[in-house]
Formats: structure tokens, C-alpha cells, sequence
């Protein structure tokens, strides 16, 4: 269902992320992301004065993950095609520094101790929010095909991360029974 219908109103500015998945031949995944602002009207850069076009990006970043199933980061690519600034592609070898880390727990608070504030760049940081999720839901079956059998020993992430996967829900209950704290039917006689 879509949003209601709103006020008169006139677009001004359009910003796209688009987030990719892919599984390698090598056994591991590539996640990337794009991110592409642009306004409706004829503007200039921040830098340099010259007049942009409608359409014309403003920012035009791209940033690659490359992770295994434990989702532990083995690369990082960043590129800046286009921003306000000159020199803003100058901080994406910066982002080599998520090497090593792995997406779960804490991610937000590795993400700021490594490119965070003067060490990164904001457009390129807040893509790793979505490709964090993204690198979840891509390899989502192939982690339960390598766990398939295994019994299930410690809670799954997704328990209470939002109210389908409160742990008192019908959805924890068909999937999770055993961390269902729910009221349990009695049987009949």
C-alpha cells in the first residue's frame, strides 16, 4: 500500500542506493553498493563553480565488500566518481581499514572507530549500513545450507530485532520453537 497522497509539493533532490549480492566461484561474496544524489534543477558544485546540469550527480559513489559466509570483510573497494569537492575521492583507500572485520554485532561502533567522522567520508559511511543488511539477506540460505543439521545452540540474531521476530511471536514459534516464550497450548484429551 502505498503513502497517502501528500501536499502540493516540487522535487527537488534525488538520492538512489542500490545494493547488489553476488556469490563467486571462489567461495566468497562480493556486496556492493551505489549511491547517486541528484537535484531537478541547474546547480553548481561547491568547488569549481561549474553549472550542473538537472540530473547531473552531485555525489556518485560505489562501495564493494568482499566477505565469506562467517561474514568477515577480506576486501574493500570505494570509488568516488563525483562529489561537491575535488579531493573527496581522495579518503576511499581509507575503507581498506574494515579489513578484517565482521559484519554482526557492534558493526555501527567498528564502522565509526575506522572510517568514522575526518577518517571517511559520510556518504560512503552511511552505505555500510545497508550493505551490513544486504550482506545478511545475500547470504542468508547459503549460511543455513552450511549449518543445515546442526543443532541450533545459541539465539538467532534475528530474535527481537523487530516485532515479527519478538520472541512471543507466531512467526519465533514456527521457526525458532525452542526460543518461543510464549504461551505453550495445552494438550487435549
Amino acid at each position: 500500500m502505498p503513502l497517502p497522497n501528500p501536499a502540493p509539493r516540487k522535487l527537488m533532490h534525488i538520492r538512489a542506493i542500490e545494493c547488489k549480492g553476488y556469490e563467486r566461484e571462489d567461495g566468497l561474496w562480493d556486496i556492493e553498493a551505489h549511491l547517486v544524489d541528484t537535484k531537478t534543477y541547474v546547480h553548481t558544485r561547491r568547488e569549481g563553480g561549474r553549472e550542473r546540469e538537472p540530473g547531473e550527480p552531485v555525489h556518485n559513489m560505489w562501495l564493494r565488500l568482499t566477505i565469506d559466509l562467517d561474514l568477515k570483510i577480506h576486501d574493500v573497494e570505494a570509488a568516488t566518481d563525483d562529489g561537491p569537492y575535488s579531493i573527496c575521492g581522495d579518503i576511499t583507500p581509507g575503507f581498506k581499514s574494515l579489513i578484517g572485520l565482521t559484519i554482526g554485532a557492534g558493526w555501527r561502533r567498528e564502522i565509526a572507530a575506522c572510517v568514522g567522522g575526518v577518517k571517511g567520508c559520510t556518504h560512503l559511511v552511511e552505505l555500510l549500513g545497508p550493505l551490513g543488511t544486504t550482506a545478511f539477506q545475500a547470504t542468508g540460505r547459503a549460511r543455513e545450507a552450511r549449518n543445515a543439521g546442526k543443532p541450533l545452540t545459541q539465539k538467532p540474531y534475528q530474535l527481537n530485532s523487530c516485532h515479527v521476530y519478538k520472541d512471543d511471536s507466531p512467526a519465533v514459534k514456527e521457526r525458532w520453537p525452542q526460543f518461543y516464550t510464549g504461551k505453550q497450548e495445552q494438550a487435549r484429551n
